[in-house]
């Protein structure tokens, strides 16, 4: 039985002949999203904004009464409520930012919470609690610092290792690739607005690292055709280096997808965000591997005498006295 390839073996597509076009993309949708993040900013979860969450669902609707709970909750005088589907149509996550002192205190919080829902029991018959949560303002901001400490940690973490395994500018090409990674799906956060939690922290740290893997197997297949191909002009090198590992990045992304997309489709609300982040990574991760992280090797003048060792003046010394020239 013939083996299913879903890659020729002899693929020679001219990735690096739009390198240019495909970099300036990249570079513009990077700024869209940081332009997103700082203009529509990122719609923080309780774990990273503090205060009151509840979660409730409306069993005799079609559809949560978003508008008039926004107005029910405002009335109770702890500020503007950010009231949003969740799940269902009919579902709702009500977001109330607590004072510091009723937040910090787990009784004043609770009492809060007991509060808001006995109005919202008296004003809608089909009122369901399914769960509130409770974070101070003062642990959000901790987590919110450790959850960019991560970040940053982790993508200078990756540079060291992969500038210590190959060269310098392999380490600042993966660097700019994960920095490409994280930039959109910051963006895609902050234009669909939907809720940045732990969770996500978590999504992103994955595709760092999916990003990382599927860089280091490009950038491996690189060093050895740049030592195996020294009179191989480089764009046309590196070209031949992505359709070699061509195969081994299509079969993973699709195993990938085969499990992410159902989940997306068909999974539970609460881990959307997870699974959207990460579908959106596998596909932003496997392009910076080709147009990012393989086109500035380019730039920065990698060429096939890099790998080579330097012979210092005593090999030279040794060797002209060995008599060879």
């Amino acid at each position: 039985m013939k083996l299913l390839k879903l890659v020729p073996d002899d693929t020679n597509i001219k990735f690096l002949k739009l390198r240019i076009p495909f970099f300036a993309v990249s570079l513009l949708l990077i700024a869209l999203s940081w332009a997103l993040v700082f203009s529509k900013g990122l719609n923080y979860g309780v774990d990273f904004a503090g205060g009151l969450e509840i979660r409730a669902s409306f069993t005799q609707s079609e559809q949560a009464p978003v508008s008039q709970l926004r107005e029910d909750v405002a009335q109770l005088g702890y500020g503007d409520p950010v009231v949003q589907r969740f799940g269902e149509d009919n579902q709702v996550s009500i977001r109330v930012r607590l004072p510091d002192e009723v937040s910090s205190n787990k009784d004043a919080a609770q009492q809060a919470a007991n509060r808001i829902v006995a109005d919202l029991r008296s004003n809608y018959p089909d009122f369901r609690l399914d769960g509130n949560d409770n974070v101070s303002g003062k642990v959000s901001d901790e987590f919110r610092q450790d959850a960019i400490f991560a970040l940053v940690a982790a993508m200078l973490a990756v540079a060291i290792y992969i500038w210590i395994r190959f060269e310098w500018q392999f380490g600042v090409g993966g660097l700019f690739a994960l920095f490409h990674d994280v930039s959109l799906t910051l963006g895609m956060f902050a234009l669909f607005q939907m809720e940045f939690s732990l969770q996500i922290i978590a999504a992103i740290l994955a595709i760092i690292g999916y990003s990382l893997n599927d860089t280091i197997v490009v950038y491996d297949r690189i060093r050895e055709n740049l030592k195996k191909y020294r009179k191989m002009p480089v764009p046309e090198l590196l070209d031949l280096s992505v359709n070699e590992t061509l195969a081994r990045t299509v079969m993973t992304s699709l195993t990938l997808l085969i499990a992410l997309v159902p989940l997306l489709l068909f999974g539970p609300a609460s881990l959307f965000g997870l699974t959207a982040a990460i579908t959106l990574g596998i596909f932003v991760g496997t392009y910076s591997s080709i147009y990012m992280a393989a086109p500035l090797l380019v730039w920065m003048g990698v060429t096939p005498q890099s790998f080579v060792p330097q012979e210092s003046v005593a090999d030279r010394q040794e060797r002209i006295a060995r008599g060879e020239v």
